[in-house]
């Protein structure tokens, strides 16, 4: 009963933690999609020092932590190169550069699994390299990581409450209001991961489903 009544309580705090928390995953995903995208094709170079400056980028972005990432852009670059970012700006660069480094590697796996043939059959056609990448082997590509792009974004949903630490209203940081309310150090956190799994849970079902209806049309 304390549960529900707290929730119904300071449900603008949990209402305004929610959409924070959505926009910044949604920014995420799509911001990192583009990017990922770049990133994959560099990595994909036949120019030695573009593949390893694609590299470089997705090794550094998945072997240190995003606080530490967080952190260097929202202080880092305020100290270094005077640029002052928000807390929402700094928590949306983040995940979306960290959500690039993860989403290249999936794009990369879904173009070299397009049958290379393809690829031949559009250049006899007459199609240059950057023409079949374009409207052959990158459609083919997403197609079949759609699956993996959804599970990074319940993954973002999830990593957003890293951004709490610089004073993002999202989930985390709303409920820490509460608590310093109600001094009420459990039942706060308690609906907080509630409605996480709801969230992810709900979004985890539907692309479930989607994923479903892909397969059978790619059987018709």
């Amino acid at each position: 009963m304390k549960f529900f009544t707290m929730f119904w309580e300071y449900r603008d705090y949990f209402f305004t933690g929610v959409q924070y928390t959505l926009l910044l995953a949604a920014i995420g995903v799509i911001c990192g999609f583009i990017l990922g995208l770049v990133v994959a094709l560099v990595r994909m170079s036949p120019l030695k020092i573009v593949r390893f400056i694609g590299h470089a980028w997705v090794e550094f972005l998945r072997g240190t932590p995003m606080m530490v990432q967080l952190l260097i852009i929202h202080y880092g670059f305020s100290q270094l190169f005077g640029v002052n970012f928000t807390p929402i700006q700094s928590g949306a660069i983040t995940l979306s550069i960290n959500s690039s480094a993860y989403l290249a590697e999936i794009f990369r796996a879904g173009i070299q699994g397009v049958d290379r043939g393809q690829g031949e059959a559009a250049r006899s056609l007459g199609m240059s390299q950057g023409m079949s990448l374009r409207f052959i082997i990158i459609p083919q590509a997403i197609k079949s990581v759609l699956p993996a792009i959804g599970n990074e974004f319940i993954t973002i949903i999830k990593e957003s409450s890293i951004v709490s630490i610089i004073g993002v209203t999202e989930l985390i940081f709303q409920s820490g209001s509460v608590v310093g309310i109600t001094y009420n150090g459990m039942t706060p956190y308690l609906i907080v991961a509630v409605i996480y799994f709801i969230l992810t849970f709900t979004l985890s079902r539907v692309l479930g489903v989607f994923e479903r209806k892909l397969k059978a049309s790619d059987n018709c």
